[in-house]
């Protein structure tokens, strides 16, 4: 039997490699969307996919739009990835932060008790719920510390999974997931953001890159791969929470100097500090621990930093995107 998922913010980065990944499994796919335009979507376009996908208008904060989505779908497996996904801007916008992921990821664990409890859902959560180890390797047994309006949302996110789980027996996951990038990326996020400047700083088209702390360091992965995990946890014969990350932390430095050795530029050269770019309460280091997820998922990461950079700095998705 073909079996049927439904992403739940397939627009984004996330959403949309996983909607080419479970097309290629001959899943049939819905997507959810707060637009009305559902069918003109840039993500999904650029990989072609858009007429493969079965779209529904949702707001993740409606309870009875959450419902109805389900009811309509009738999904075997439920990804839930909307919601507000920038840590920065959560700090200006907490409340939409928390509706999005916390209250949206209720309304689906909410939704499946009501229809029915056989449907497997995964959540995605984030190393920002871990807030600074002080460089220790955080894995599934590291205590939450959240630092951010939004991590503070994730980390409700991953508590209601285990409550649904314990209590009503739902197959529900949280899989944290490490800073995972690719073309897809829009410019509000930082790696995005340094892409783009070096490409425009290349052509002659700017003259100049304003960042804030260089010194800040992530674990950066390649998110193609990542939706590849998100599916083996809910392949298994039990639910379970899992770091996923490279296992690999590097500096926004290393980040920036590894993009525009890519143009052949010297990055010193053009890129600026300012204090106006600089986060609240910015976690230092962020490391992870990913042993569970191979030894249980037999998922490790294939691509590092330097693959990563390499792949956002020249795929022809990142040009097009540009241009729209």
């Amino acid at each position: 039997m073909v079996k049927s998922a439904l992403i739940c913010g397939i627009t984004g980065q996330d959403g949309a490699y996983l909607a080419e990944y479970l097309i290629a499994k001959n899943y049939e796919v819905w997507g959810t969307s707060r637009r009305k335009n559902v069918n003109e979507i840039k993500n999904i376009q650029l990989l072609s996919i858009n007429v493969k996908i079965k779209m529904i208008c949702m707001h993740p904060g409606d309870f009875k739009m959450v419902l109805n989505a389900v009811q309509v779908s009738k999904p075997d497996e439920i990804y839930y990835l909307a919601g507000q996904s920038s840590v920065g801007l959560s700090f200006r916008h907490p409340i939409g932060t928390f509706e999005s992921i916390a209250v949206g990821s209720m309304n689906i664990l909410e939704a499946i008790r009501k229809t029915d409890i056989r449907i497997r859902v995964f959540i995605a959560g984030s190393s920002e719920c871990f807030g600074d180890t002080n460089g220790e390797p955080a894995d599934e047994n590291t205590p939450f510390n959240p630092t951010s309006p939004y991590g503070v949302a994730k980390s409700a996110s991953c508590w209601l999974v285990k409550s649904y789980r314990e209590s009503y027996g739902l197959f529900a996951t949280t899989g944290i997931l490490f800073n995972h990038e690719s073309p897809l990326r829009s410019t509000t996020f930082v790696t995005q953001k340094i892409i783009s400047a070096a490409r425009e700083i290349h052509k002659g088209q700017r003259e100049s890159l304003t960042l804030g702390r260089l010194d800040v360091a992530r674990d950066w992965g390649w998110a193609p791969e990542y939706v590849n995990a998100m599916w083996l946890m809910l392949q298994q014969s039990r639910p379970d929470d899992f770091v996923i990350a490279t296992g690999v932390t590097n500096s926004l430095e290393t980040f920036v100097k590894l993009v525009f050795k890519e143009f052949d530029l010297d990055w010193k050269l053009y890129v600026e500090q300012s204090e106006e770019h600089m986060r609240p309460n910015e976690i230092t280091m962020s490391v992870a621990n990913p042993t569970k997820a191979k030894n249980v998922l037999g998922w490790s990461a294939q691509l590092m930093l330097p693959d990563v950079v390499h792949c956002m700095a020249h795929s022809e998705l990142a040009i097009s995107s540009d241009k729209k």
